[in-house]
């Protein structure tokens, strides 16, 4: 996404719902928050990071944490990375088993985009997969993102996700 004007909103969930920043670098909430989102969808780069890769990778001042909280209950969440060019990726985006299909998706992309502008970004965008969630690429568009580049690339995977722990199966 290149304007701000681009961005199709999507509707806040009729939800006891609320977006808060992890403002304080905590590789614990990091952890947590990519296995938890993405234990289902083989996000497995970061799961060998040690404590201190954690910590530098979120104490960097180009990266920002959302956590969105459904009754309290941490229920997804997105992390931003700025460049020096003005270019803010969606570097992570998801939400916790439990919550999907509940129209949380469509509103946290919504304000992972709006934050990415209001961040001074000149380009808004994100990387997805054939892993990723069913409904990723049609909210991706649905919110005015659209397909700069498309690649193949082979990857061996385990023959089911672990889950957001080994034994969630």
């Amino acid at each position: 996404m290149t304007e701000p004007g681009e961005l199709r909103p999507g509707p806040k969930p009729d939800l006891d719902l609320s977006l808060v920043r992890a403002e304080l670098p905590s590789p614990e909430l990091g952890r947590f928050l990519y296995s938890a989102v993405g234990g289902d969808w083989y996000w497995t780069d970061r799961l060998q990071w040690t404590f201190q890769q954690w910590l530098d990778r979120l104490s960097s001042p180009a990266v920002e944490t959302w956590v969105a909280y459904v009754g309290g209950t941490p229920a997804g969440y997105f992390e931003l990375d700025l460049d020096a060019r003005g270019d803010c990726e969606i570097a992570y985006f998801g939400l916790l088993p439990a919550f999907i299909g509940k129209g949380i998706g469509s509103w946290l992309l919504t304000k992972a985009i709006e934050r990415g502008w209001e961040r001074g970004a000149k380009r808004v965008w994100v990387h997805t997969c054939s892993l990723d969630g069913p409904s990723a690429l049609a909210n991706y568009q649905a919110r005015g993102l659209r397909v700069f580049n498309e690649e193949t690339v082979a990857q061996e995977l385990t023959e089911t996700p672990i889950g957001p722990w080994p034994e969630a199966r």
